[in-house]
């Protein structure tokens, strides 16, 4: 079972448990309330697509991963993310909402765009995508896009290290999302969390500019990802509790790695 967990970067997944909380016009009242659930398993999909994409890679940098570790076999890494793909598009499905392109997108990233110029921005799709699942709030789902981008290309640098100027662009760009959050939801409950996001979004990111290493920039994507709950709760007027989920993501993160 830990191997599954490790497969899927289980902890990561209470990330997007705000997305549609974030889209929706309201709170999620009866069916609506699958519409987490259903990120959670399209989220654990792309984790398990992911590894098995990049099985060949992993063999090489990362070889304590589930597959190349041989805990999992690849074709149950596979079949592990069509499965969770069908339920998560069975709940959306269930809830009312469409998540069809969602899971396309997710299985795009993973198998045919995560390696070229347009991997981050697919990503952020995704992100983006998961947002607009909950209703139709474009700009809340532009802002979380544009993080994810930013997660994304300093991800890439997660074992050979990033440049001064890539981390120093991703900084700049999470200054103005903490600034567009602050627009949007101006009260103090808001306030409190685009500055906690930009405070611990940016200082680990601050790091990579002043040292572009392997560490720093893992280091950053781990703030990034755990920084998408304070981004949720300073852009949503239905998520009072999601910072709540933080404090237990970063915790479970120390048994199994968000990336």
């Amino acid at each position: 079972m830990k191997a599954y967990l490790e497969l899927v970067r289980a902890p990561a997944a209470l990330t997007v448990l705000g997305d549609t909380l974030v889209g929706a016009p309201g709170p999620l009242r009866g069916r609506r309330l699958l519409l987490p659930l259903a990120s959670v398993a399209l989220y654990w999909a792309g984790m398990a697509l992911n590894d098995w994409a990049d099985r060949e890679l992993d063999a090489v940098e990362r070889p304590e991963r589930p597959i190349p570790s041989g805990r999992i076999s690849p074709e149950a890494a596979l079949a592990t993310a069509a499965g969770l793909t069908a339920v998560g598009v069975g709940l959306a499905a269930a809830a009312g909402r469409n998540a069809v392109p969602l899971a396309a997108a997710v299985w795009s990233y993973d198998t045919l765009l995560k390696d070229t110029p347009a991997g981050p921005f697919a990503m952020a799709a995704c992100r983006g995508l998961d947002v607009l699942m909950g209703g139709k709030a474009v700009l809340p789902a532009a802002l979380m896009a544009a993080h994810t981008l930013g997660v994304t290309v300093l991800s890439r640098g997660e074992v050979h290290g990033t440049s001064p100027g890539v981390a120093r662009a991703v900084l700049s760009g999470t200054a103005a999302t903490a600034l567009a959050a602050l627009v949007r939801k101006p009260g103090l409950a808001g306030i409190a969390s685009a500055l906690g996001y930009a405070a611990t979004v940016g200082r680990a990111q601050w790091e990579a500019v002043r040292e572009p290493s392997a560490a720093n920039a893992r280091a950053a994507t781990k703030a990034g990802i755990h920084g998408m709950v304070l981004l949720q709760s300073a852009l949503s007027r239905n998520a009072s509790f999601v910072p709540l989920v933080l404090p237990l993501a970063r915790r479970l993160s120390r048994k199994v790695g968000p990336t």
